[in-house]
């Protein structure tokens, strides 16, 4: 497990580094579930950046600061884990983990029930959250543009 990390507020100043970050880790890591079509118009339309960009906006991202860089990003958005990603190169550090716990942590003090979602065809996502504690609350429907999602509930 990581002995130093610091969970922050984003700032202006992190936008685009987050912007790259999470870029880097769709890129490496969400093809085998969405596929490379997908995965290269999320990336290239700017979709991916806009996501991220918009809710910096209205302060709900969140970086994991360790090593004296960002290394992970989380978007809370009222009780919902909107968005939780460790870059690519920081990945099975111990890292998510850290983010999740920090995330959990701020959701809780304000409701009794949080939630997030994951497309369904992310094993590794799934397994993670399962062994985090997290309790599948169902499939969603796929949306003609979206694959299905898992949703994954906790409760206080």
């Amino acid at each position: 497990m990581p002995t130093y990390a610091v969970v922050r507020l984003a700032v202006a100043d992190d936008l685009g580094a987050l912007q790259r970050l999470a870029r880097r880790t769709i890129d490496a890591s969400y093809r085998s579930f969405l596929g490379d079509d997908s995965v290269d118009w999320f990336i290239n339309s700017g979709a991916s950046d806009d996501h991220i960009e918009g809710h910096f906006r209205q302060g709900h991202v969140y970086c994991l600061e360790a090593e004296k860089e960002i290394v992970g990003l989380t978007i809370l958005d009222g009780p919902t884990i909107d968005l939780m990603m460790i870059d690519i190169g920081h990945q099975r550090r111990g890292w998510g983990r850290v983010l999740l716990a920090r995330a959990e942590e701020a959701l809780f003090a304000r409701y009794r029930d949080i939630r997030l979602e994951t497309f369904a065809g992310n094993t590794a996502a799934i397994g993670f959250y399962e062994a985090c504690g997290w309790l599948r609350g169902g499939q969603l429907e796929a949306m003609p543009e979206t694959p299905a999602k898992i949703e994954f509930v906790k409760r206080c």
